[in-house]
């Protein structure tokens, strides 16, 4: 977090009646605000339609229908997806292809297979089913909040207890994480954005990353879900490298306990991408056999127009270095309005990420849901209050997660104005109140 220093008195070190002129001059600028009939939205971490421009020499694609290996990808089969593909990531994720499948166009949907046959089924490591077997019997997982809605979501459609830790920026509180494992086996699991988090920016670091891998666990098949959606999304030419959970979980005698995630769905084009998931041999084998007891085959043309389209690792890579000269001046323009109109007000502290598609910005607490609704007023969507942890309760209603991604550059800046206006108007008045 970051709260740019300047020369100006922190809000609330102010006197009453200097509180009383600032409320009045924010309210002033927030009723001006309203009066510009604004429609901007920062509620989802969307590409943007330049961004999906980039990849539109997808729709000319595939040049044959054959991979290289002669596979005609017109046909059925193929669980794991075509060796073109599959190599192409695994060199990217630092594994090997054998360990790597490639899928439809939804890593979130791979994640709810998984978790549907651990449910009914348990995994390479389970004694029995996931699903409670006991009256009473409770499923719980780790999540590190602020994090990611839709990984929630999915934990509380299948009934299964979140049990929060903080995230800092080298990863989620591995004391608080060891400890809550250790003796209770009713945890089975904790999920993880590894690289740029989803809406932190922090980065899991290799050590943080080793310790996940060998701490004992009363679960004995306790899992990571390695969702490595950002994993190529940088800011900067200083690109953050993902720790090697498989390697390390691997020599640590937990070959089973990592699963990866990834996909190109912001990459390529967000609904017609391709998801991945990755572990070790045996891992791929139990995923590839229940999904076959309903599939048969993925679509393998998209994965042939996606290993045309790149050609190679280094394609992908420059494709993301377009998709950053892109992004970059948004977030850009989100640190420097920030920055001139909250710093060193002592109202709000926010993330610098390196990469990713988020900033996450705390506000004085008890006040997120009132920003929120502000900016509504005013005609700007921001995602809901307390969206970034479980059932959607922020327990100080501090944490608002932007997005900055999707919004033209001028629509970023207005928006970002508005939010700060939003942000000062809503820590006033009770500032006001305990003066």
């Amino acid at each position: 977090m970051t709260e740019s220093n300047e020369s100006v008195l922190p809000i609330p070190q102010r006197s009453t009646d200097q509180l009383e002129a600032f409320l009045h001059e924010q309210q002033t600028a927030y009723d001006a605000l309203k009066s510009q009939d604004l429609k901007l939205d920062l509620t989802r971490g969307k590409p943007s339609p330049a961004q999906l421009d980039l990849s539109d020499a997808l729709l000319s694609l595939p040049d044959g229908v054959k991979d290289s290996t002669g596979v005609d990808t017109r046909n059925y089969g193929g669980l794991a997806g075509i060796a073109d593909l599959r190599e192409m990531f695994a060199e990217l994720l630092r594994i090997e292809p054998e360990q790597i499948v490639a899928g439809g166009n939804s890593s979130l949907v791979m994640m709810r297979e998984v978790i549907t046959y651990l449910w009914l089924k348990g995994g390479v490591d389970s004694e029995r089913p996931w699903s409670p077997q006991q009256p009473g019997e409770k499923v719980r997982f780790i999540c590190p909040v602020p994090g990611y809605d839709r990984h929630f979501t999915l934990l509380e459609w299948f009934g299964i207890d979140t049990v929060t830790v903080p995230m800092h920026d080298d990863g989620p509180d591995i004391a608080a994480v060891e400890t809550l494992v250790a003796d209770d086996p009713s945890i089975k699991g904790i999920w993880l954005v590894p690289t740029y988090a989803n809406p932190s920016g922090s980065i899991v670091s290799q050590e943080i990353a080793a310790r996940l891998a060998a701490m004992p666990t009363a679960a004995r098949d306790f899992k990571i879900f390695w969702d490595n959606a950002y994993a190529f999304h940088h800011l900067s030419e200083d690109e953050a490298k993902s720790a090697d959970i498989l390697t390390l979980a691997a020599a640590s005698g937990h070959p089973h306990r990592p699963i990866m995630f990834a996909s190109t769905s912001k990459i390529t084009y967000a609904g017609a991408g391709v998801g991945f998931l990755a572990g070790s041999l045996a891992t791929v084998k139990w995923y590839t056999s229940h999904l076959g007891k309903g599939a048969i085959g993925p679509d393998k043309l998209n994965q042939l127009r996606h290993a045309q389209f790149f050609g190679s690792p280094q394609g992908v890579r420059d494709h993301m270095d377009r998709h950053r000269e892109i992004i970059s001046p948004k977030f850009a323009e989100v640190e420097r309005v920030l920055s001139e109109r909250l710093g060193g007000l002592g109202v709000a502290t926010w993330t610098q990420p390196t990469g990713g598609y988020f900033v996450s910005l705390d506000v004085l607490d008890g006040t997120a849901s009132r920003v929120v609704a502000l900016a509504k007023e005013a005609g700007i969507a921001l995602t809901p209050a307390g969206a970034s942890f479980p059932n959607g309760d922020d327990p100080r209603d501090r944490n608002i997660r932007l997005a900055p991604t999707f919004p033209e550059l001028s629509d970023v800046s207005a928006a970002m104005e508005a939010v700060a206006t939003c942000v000062l108007l809503a820590a006033a008045d009770p500032l006001r109140s305990r003066a």
